[in-house]
């Protein structure tokens, strides 16, 4: 029998309630058999996270403990070379059964600079792509990704057929929450209490992380 396995990768510096939210709606709604969170080590589209990756990888498996089925996955963290979500994605194949389905799960934002992604037209042929929508977005898709909706889009994410190449979108509820916004709380000894898991806001008190400099 045929699995379905999701695939949400971000940097998580640190892991908030506004991953989770999304990876448990997401899992619910497609019934995925799994959820794996990827942590990026090098993330090539972003500046450098402040937390190491082996904190930033402590804390997401703090987060999912318990929360079937979200897991972690870190095959990103032991490569040498950029994060490129490709290679993560053929390393995956690989591993899996030739009909389970592989559903890469990005935000709006992400989806509309895919087209600065390394081999980015050659996504779909390994995986679908499950696109978070949030009624505040404000970015509209550039024409490139408007003709691969029109050719690959289906209407409801439950009809998502075959291992690959169909994209779908789905409602996110909108969480006003951002690590952005966690970093700045932390640096001036603000509470981001019920904004991160317990267990992660334990971590990060224990080692001290996103503290200001003095």
């Amino acid at each position: 029998m045929s699995r379905r396995i999701g695939l949400l990768g971000g940097t998580f510096d640190p892991i908030h309630i506004g991953h989770l939210r999304a990876a448990v709606e997401v899992a619910e709604l497609l019934q995925l058999q799994e959820l794996r969170l990827l942590p990026s080590a090098r993330p090539p589209h972003r500046q450098a996270p402040q937390a190491s990756a082996e904190q930033r990888l402590a804390m997401v498996r703090l987060a999912v403990q318990d929360l079937p089925p979200l897991c972690v996955d870190d095959r990103e963290l032991s490569r040498q070379a950029p994060s490129y979500t490709y290679d993560t994605l053929c390393s995956l194949r690989s591993e899996l059964a030739a009909q389970d389905s592989l559903l890469l799960v990005l935000g709006w934002d992400a989806f509309c600079g895919l087209p600065s992604w390394h081999r980015w037209t050659e996504l779909l042929e390994l995986c679908h792509i499950l696109v978070l929508q949030r009624p505040d977005a404000d970015s509209e898709a550039p024409e490139v990704l408007r003709d691969l909706l029109a050719a690959r889009s289906v209407a409801d994410p439950g009809q998502l057929q075959g291992p690959a190449g169909q994209i779908a979108c789905v409602w996110q509820t909108p969480l006003a929450v951002s690590a952005t916004q966690i970093r700045h709380l932390l640096a001036e000894n603000r509470s981001v209490r019920y904004l991160v898991p317990d267990a992660v806001l334990a971590y990060i008190q224990q080692h001290g992380l996103y503290r200001a400099a003095h």
